[in-house]
């Protein structure tokens, strides 16, 4: 075997490592506390949700195309699954796409959906949340577990595998994270890469 083929055997194989530890860390983490603030500047706690069986992060922006198109989709899912036990943390989080400061201040409150249904939107100071869980993208979800005092990261992704068109959905990856939880079964996925719109890091 040439020199060359061994190299590129070799950095497969390391890519191959670096996936799957990753993949290992993403649903071996834990997250001790955190605070987010809602409409009324008060403060909400994850710690708070320690008896819910299961709370997803959304990250979230009002003023991104593809947080627009899972606004509906959102809304079933947080109707659906909180009457399950599981907690919807909706966060407004800053992308890189300016928005005018009145559109901002119309929007920072709550996402209006199809239906009239809303996402009520918690802000997230100093970006601390989107940093601790590695968020990178809106829309994208951090689904955390309750477990040994704290919360276990079960999954962090896309919401499913087709952020355009709903009805083309194949793989819902957040379903079916929610729905093995809620059976007392692993999470099936740790990891799956979101299409969105990138987080603006200040």
């Amino acid at each position: 075997m040439s020199l060359r083929r061994i190299s590129l055997v070799a950095a497969a194989a390391l890519l191959f490592c670096a996936v799957g530890l990753s993949t290992a860390r993403a649903q071996g983490r834990s997250v001790a506390n955190f605070s987010l603030k809602n409409a009324t500047n008060t403060e909400i706690s994850l710690k708070g949700f320690s008896a819910n069986k299961a709370v997803v992060v959304v990250f979230i922006n009002p003023n991104c195309a593809f947080s627009k198109l899972y606004q509906n989709r959102l809304a079933a899912l947080n109707a659906n699954y909180g009457a399950k036990g599981v907690q919807f943390l909706f966060v407004n989080t800053p992308i890189n796409l300016e928005a005018s400061a009145e559109s901002a201040a119309v929007e920072k409150i709550k996402i209006k959906v199809t239906g009239g249904a809303e996402l009520p939107l918690l802000t997230d100071e100093g970006q601390q949340v989107s940093t601790l869980l590695g968020a990178t993208k809106t829309p994208e979800v951090v689904v955390l577990q309750p477990a040994g005092g704290g919360f276990a990261v079960r999954y962090k992704g896309a919401i499913d595998d087709n952020p355009q068109i709903e009805n083309y959905v194949k793989e819902k990856y957040l379903e079916q994270v929610l729905d093995n939880l809620l059976a007392g079964r692993p999470a099936g996925v740790a990891d799956k890469r979101a299409a969105g719109c990138l987080i603006k890091r200040f």
